[in-house]
């Protein structure tokens, strides 16, 4: 059976572990990647570097699906503009769903959002459009994470937590239930939250910023 192609709009380190779900999961071909000019005639991994962004408008005549690949740390911005321009375009997004994750069925992952490797997301979660849910994180029940956030490698969110879309929680870090991180915060790494954060925060463990 012949699989889908898609095209991967980023063409960095993120990429890389996009690559991996992505080849795992055997749902798609991998056409090349979209990158800077600096990336053009390279390779990620085995794939080209097949245009820039602005070479968007052409390659979405070619292809149907893309996924974004880009990563996010501090702003989710730049993944917003590209997953927006992409819709523009008229690409499909799809979720990708590491076949070594647990998704419950009675789970929501959004459009362009990606669960990777050993993540949890148990019943009741809702998880929104143009996500990173990275490797070993946990989703307990009823948890709400928004559109744009970045979920990292092993974050542990307890049940009925609420994450602001454009949100970025730091790698090892946990959320304690019920909490409520507000929309555009940034959590740091390794860090035990046990009340509310508001919009636009900075949280590192001793005080809002």
């Amino acid at each position: 059976m012949n699989k889908t192609k898609i095209i991967l709009i980023g063409a960095g380190g993120h990429a890389t572990s996009c690559i991996d779900v992505i080849e795992q999961q055997k749902e798609y071909e991998i056409a090349g990647l979209v990158g800077l000019d600096d990336d053009l005639n390279s390779k990620n991994l085995e794939y080209n570097i097949i245009g820039i962004d602005t070479d968007l408008p052409q390659l979405a005549l070619q292809y149907s699906h893309a996924f974004i690949t880009l990563g996010q740390i501090k702003s989710p911005e730049n993944r917003i503009l590209l997953y927006k321009k992409a819709i523009e375009l008229g690409f499909i997004l799809p979720a990708i769903v590491s076949p070594h994750a647990y998704i419950s069925p009675h789970a929501k992952v959004g459009n362009g959002t990606i669960v990777m490797h050993g993540a949890i997301v148990n019943a009741g979660v809702t998880i929104g459009n143009n996500c990173i849910i990275n490797n070993q994180s946990l989703l307990d029940h009823h948890s709400m994470v928004g559109d744009n956030c970045h979920i990292s490698t092993g974050v542990c969110i307890n049940g009925n937590v609420s994450i602001g879309s454009g949100s970025f929680i730091g790698s090892g870090s946990l959320i304690k239930e019920g909490i409520k991180i507000g929309i555009n915060s940034l959590i740091g790494m390794g860090l035990s939250v046990r009340h509310d954060i508001k919009d636009s925060t900075t949280f590192r463990g001793t005080k809002n910023q």
